[in-house]
């Protein structure tokens, strides 16, 4: 499995599990023993969730070392205060049964940039206090990270986006490269919509799946990715990624698919 350096100099797996949605203890131990089976070290979850002592369970069964593991997790939106950030985050410490995360994330930066820069501060504390290894956010916009900018003592390490063959985030990504931030994918398999033809067409030529072809181009073009899964035999599917590489006009192919669709809310209206 292959790590991309972030800008503190921590690494970072680029392929990571996402556990969004496993709701049972025996989901979550079936996903996490596929998942490190398969190779993978990086674990992907947050309080708003609901699944944080699962993980923190299957975890403490895996047959590798907290030392192996990269945790992630999220602060979620009830939780946006000074003191939110710090009771929560020290909850989901006990639930996922360590001392440290390995990278902290503000899950929705919301319309409010105070907020946003008060939360961030708290973020930053953690980080002083060496209680997480790298901080970051989620679904920010080139607007939300200049409100943090304005303010913060420390940048953002990664920018967990959604990012997928309709919706390729050209401008924020190459916004978040020079400011040398690293960008994670979420939803990057379009929630299993692989009926698209340019996509299909390259899976005989590469003899791999379509999801194997997304998740290519993705940590190609720079992304770290986190897909999520249940099931052992897709949890190996999605690693087995490293074995081959994308012709320049098959990447360029697929980034001509950019339609902007995404399958979330408008990262610029949404508020909570």
């Amino acid at each position: 499995m292959y790590d991309v350096t972030l800008q503190n100099g921590v690494s970072m797996p680029v392929l990571g599990l996402g556990v969004y949605k496993t709701r049972t203890m025996e989901e979550m131990q079936h996903a996490v023993d596929s998942a490190v089976d398969a190779g993978y070290r990086s674990f992907d979850t947050a309080q708003m969730y609901q699944n944080e002592e699962l993980l923190g369970a299957a975890l403490a069964h895996a047959s590798i070392s907290r030392n192996d593991m990269f945790i992630t997790s999220k602060i979620d939106l009830p939780n946006m205060s000074r003191d939110g950030v710090a009771i929560s985050f020290a909850e989901s410490l006990k639930k996922l049964q360590t001392v440290y995360l390995d990278l902290l994330l503000v899950h929705w930066p919301g319309q409010q940039p105070l907020r946003l820069q008060e939360v961030w501060a708290a973020i930053e504390d953690l980080y002083d206090q060496k209680k997480v290894r790298a901080i970051g956010v989620c679904n920010c916009t080139e607007k939300h990270l200049d409100w943090i900018r304005e303010t913060c003592r420390i940048l953002p390490m990664v920018n967990q986006i959604e990012r997928q063959p309709l919706l390729n985030q050209k401008v924020l990504f190459s916004y978040c490269r020079r400011l040398g931030i690293q960008t994670e994918a979420w939803s990057p398999l379009l929630r299993g919509n692989f009926n698209i033809p340019e996509i299909v067409s390259l899976t005989d030529k590469y003899h791999k799946t379509a999801a194997q072809i997304i998740l290519r181009w993705d940590i190609q073009s720079g992304y770290v990715v986190i897909p999520k899964s249940v099931h052992r035999e897709r949890i190996f599917e999605n690693a087995g990624i490293f074995d081959f590489m994308l012709a320049e006009e098959d990447m360029a192919l697929i980034d001509s698919l950019d339609t902007g669709y995404t399958t979330g809310w408008d990262l610029d209206t949404f508020e909570y």
